[in-house]
């Protein structure tokens, strides 16, 4: 089975790598409202009870789809051999630890993908307050169980040996992948349950036997037209069946298999609001999640597990 799902990977592989460095996007994403400031005002919502973890300004709709947000950020090449357990990547870091430390996402590509596809993450989540390890993969044709496996091993060289360490709090961890690596976002998740949050985009997996373990806060975002990881036939019922208590499924209207993974707002706008709200336990973010976005341009449909406890 999984020779003749290779080949049909292999059709598409070339489409899947040159549509996403590329940046093909095949939905039309809103850009920032004119005129709002991107930072504090009337659309932030305060929290009842602040987090400990709250960094970064009071969140407006201006700011979490801006391309940058309010940290600046330094960058560090992790180059093969420096770890195990993964091959090599960049980490993306606030350069201010002046708030306190900061939850750490790895960030893993899909079939025959490089890190380019999935690198524009590394500073859009950095400059809201992560810090964030993206990756290369061993071979290109590493199946989602093996891939969750180089996501954690990321995670532990984040946490234990990188350069960063010190700038993470190794209790507030997050994966995110596309593909092949969204659905190695769900295996992770099964695996190490006290991970805080999982995002994955488009996610590709035929093997479901972990959907019951998975108990960890996940947003699926996919394509409603995805050929190659059908939404009715892999993000949905991945959505229904994880256990998770705290889960959300993101539609992105008319987008193929690549959309989710090429930069824009829409993608950026919940991804953030996501990790924010479960790394951080930022409850000002609830305001974009909770009540659920309804159908417009942008997404066909959303479904949710609001109100977030």
């Amino acid at each position: 089975m999984r020779t003749a799902l290779r080949k049909r990977l292999a059709l598409v592989a070339t489409g899947v790598s040159l549509a996403a460095l590329l940046g093909v996007n095949s939905v039309a994403q809103a850009s920032p409202t004119s005129g709002e400031s991107r930072y504090g005002g009337a659309r932030a919502v305060a929290a009842v009870q602040a987090s400990p973890y709250e960094r970064g300004p009071a969140p407006t709709e201006a700011g979490v789809t801006a391309s940058r947000g309010p940290f600046a950020i330094s960058q560090v090449t992790v180059p093969e051999g420096s770890g195990t357990g993964f091959k090599n990547g960049t980490i993306y870091y606030p350069t201010s630890t002046a708030e306190g430390t900061f939850g750490a996402v790895a960030v893993i590509p899909g079939f025959v993908s490089p890190q380019a596809v999935i690198q524009w993450l590394g500073p859009r989540l950095a400059s809201q307050g992560f810090v964030v390890f993206t990756l290369d993969t061993f071979s290109g044709q590493d199946f989602p169980q093996d891939r969750a496996k180089q996501l954690l091993a990321a995670l532990d060289y984040l946490t234990t040996s990188s350069s960063v360490k010190n700038r993470i709090d190794p209790n507030r961890l997050a994966v995110m992948g596309h593909s092949m690596g969204g659905g190695a976002s769900l295996w992770a998740s099964a695996n190490r349950p006290s991970l805080k949050a999982a995002v994955p985009l488009a996610p590709w997996e035929v093997d479901t036997t972990w959907e019951k373990a998975d108990k960890v806060p996940t947003l699926i975002i996919g394509g409603q037209s995805d050929a190659i990881a059908p939404v009715d036939s892999m993000s949905i019922p991945f959505f229904t069946g994880i256990a998770a208590s705290e889960k959300a499924y993101l539609e992105l209207r008319n987008g193929d298999h690549f959309v989710p993974a090429a930069e824009g707002p829409v993608v950026a706008k919940y991804a953030i609001s996501w990790l924010k709200r479960f790394v951080d336990l930022d409850t000002r973010y609830d305001q974009f999640l909770c009540p659920a976005p309804a159908p417009n341009t942008n997404i066909s449909q959303y479904r949710d597990t609001c109100p977030h406890s």
